[in-house]
């Protein structure tokens, strides 16, 4: 089962670039896109009826916004978290399937000057919760452009943006509260080292001196491993800023759930 991630910001710029070409190469199971910056009917579904889309956008025009096409239709689809402050610009969108939840996330930047930073440790908290909570009924999968380096090889100059919005103290305590609760960051699985990025600057050349930052990830919960085939990112796909990450699982681990209800008491 081949899953894909990509921020295009911009859905309709990338459209008119190599997005569908790259999904006929891809032909993914699942696509998971970020910063779509539109709404539905702005956008013209070229890419058939192969995919069932699935969209949730933001009340600001031209902002944000979250979409999964998928080959499979899911069980159930959900908009948000739950939570109105966190669910105005359509940062989340989960589809559940048969043997797991998918989750995927744009989230929230704490801006140049951190002038956002108290909001994204909250959402941090609110979002890990809302995490835990799926995974209590059935494994996660959860996907996105998550705005923060975790550690230092995730990103080109380090101690130059050790205050730097996307690699300050606060974001990166954020992501090791993730792994503290369980999931697992699947490109680490398969590459331990430094100089694989998902985001350049547009400024100066970055990507083509590979200046960049790894900020895009795909995570499972740890009972999920096992059926982890690979794990890649895809730095050649040009058309936005950010290049797409994948991964790939065992489609019979899958399938059906890995935990069972939990047993009722007798009163």
């Amino acid at each position: 089962m081949k899953l894909i991630s990509w921020n295009v910001n911009g859905l309709r710029a990338v459209l008119k670039k190599n997005f569908l070409d790259y999904l006929k190469q891809e032909s993914p199971d699942v696509l998971c896109l970020q910063e779509t910056k539109c709404s539905p009917e702005q956008v013209e579904p070229v890419w058939g009826d192969q995919y069932e889309t699935h969209w949730n956008w933001a009340e600001k025009k031209g902002y944000s916004g979250t979409a999964i096409l998928t080959r499979e239709r899911p069980i159930q689809v959900t908009r948000g978290i739950g939570i109105a402050e966190h669910d105005r610009e359509g940062r989340v969108l989960t589809a559940e399937f048969p043997g797991f939840f998918l989750v995927n996330v744009y989230v929230p930047n704490s801006q140049r000057e951190l002038t956002r930073l108290p909001y994204r440790q909250q959402w941090d908290r609110d979002f890990l919760a809302y995490l835990c909570a799926l995974d209590r009924i059935k494994p996660v999968v959860w996907c996105g452009d998550l705005n923060v380096a975790h550690t230092e090889i995730d990103l080109t100059n380090p101690k130059a943006n050790v205050r730097n919005h996307g690699f300050t103290r606060e974001e990166r305590a954020g992501f090791d509260a993730v792994v503290e609760a369980g999931f697992v960051d699947t490109f680490r699985e398969f590459e331990k080292g430094g100089g694989h990025y998902t985001w350049w600057s547009p400024m100066g050349g970055a990507r083509s001196r590979n200046v960049g930052w790894r900020i895009d990830y795909f995570l499972i919960s740890a009972r999920l491993r096992p059926s982890l085939k690979s794990a890649a990112i895809q730095p050649q796909i040009l058309g936005s800023d950010h290049c797409p990450v994948t991964v790939e699982l065992d489609p019979a681990l899958t399938a059906t759930p890995t935990v069972k209800p939990a047993r009722r008491t007798a009163r």
